[in-house]
């Protein structure tokens, strides 16, 4: 399977999880509370979300030799000093690889507030990173 095949299949996983994380945008903070199974599935889709596009970048990162990275975060800054990325957009996403690394390993217990900013205010950033890697593959 060549690069673009790969990429192709994880953007299609990445906007099936996106979808389902839309369809729960307006929710409120004191629902996500109340509703263990809803937050528990948000939380799941964030999570496949975010590891489909760190396997975009390891991909990318992989079959064009760049320099590899150290933890999950510098595959997006990868991405941004290769110029997959926008460098502002790779600086701000990139934090989503912390997030993910919340909802994995559970540092600490994932507030709902937190989820709900997320649902409200970072959902386009997976949008935005799937226009910057279909025009990465176009250009190849």
């Amino acid at each position: 399977m060549d690069e673009k095949e790969k990429v192709s299949r994880k953007l299609r996983a990445m906007k099936k999880y996106v979808d389902f994380l839309k369809e729960y945008r307006s929710i409120s903070k004191e629902e996500l509370e109340k509703n263990d199974m809803l937050k528990a599935a948000i939380e799941r889709n964030f999570q496949l979300a975010i590891e489909s596009a760190l396997d975009i970048g390891e991909v990318i990162i992989s079959t064009r030799d760049f320099e590899k990275p150290e933890d999950y975060r510098d595959i997006i800054l990868i991405l941004g000093k290769q110029g997959v990325l926008p460098v502002d957009f790779a600086q701000r996403f990139s934090k989503a690889a912390g997030f993910r690394n919340i909802l994995v390993h559970m540092y600490e217990e994932v507030d709902a507030g937190k989820l709900q900013e997320y649902l409200q205010k970072n959902l386009e950033d997976f949008n935005e990173y799937a226009k910057c890697i279909a025009k990465c593959l176009e250009l190849k």
